[in-house]
C-alpha cells in the first residue's frame, strides 16, 4: 500500500514539473531551428548506432 502511495505522489510531481516546462517554453524565446537540429543528431547517431551496430 505505501508502494501505491509513493508512485502516486511521484506522478504528481512529475506532472506538475511537466507543467511548469511547458508553461515556461511557451513564454521563453528559443531558437527552434538549434533545438531540432541537436535533436536531430542526437536521433541520427542513435539510428546510425542501431544500424551499424558501432558504438
Amino acid at each position: 500500500m505505501i508502494r501505491f502511495v509513493v508512485i502516486a505522489m511521484v506522478v504528481v510531481v512529475v506532472w506538475a514539473l511537466l507543467m511548469k516546462l511547458i508553461k515556461d517554453l511557451k513564454s521563453a524565446n528559443i531558437d527552434w531551428t538549434g533545438v531540432t537540429t541537436i535533436v536531430g543528431f542526437i536521433a541520427l547517431a542513435f539510428w546510425l548506432r542501431h544500424v551499424t551496430g558501432m558504438g
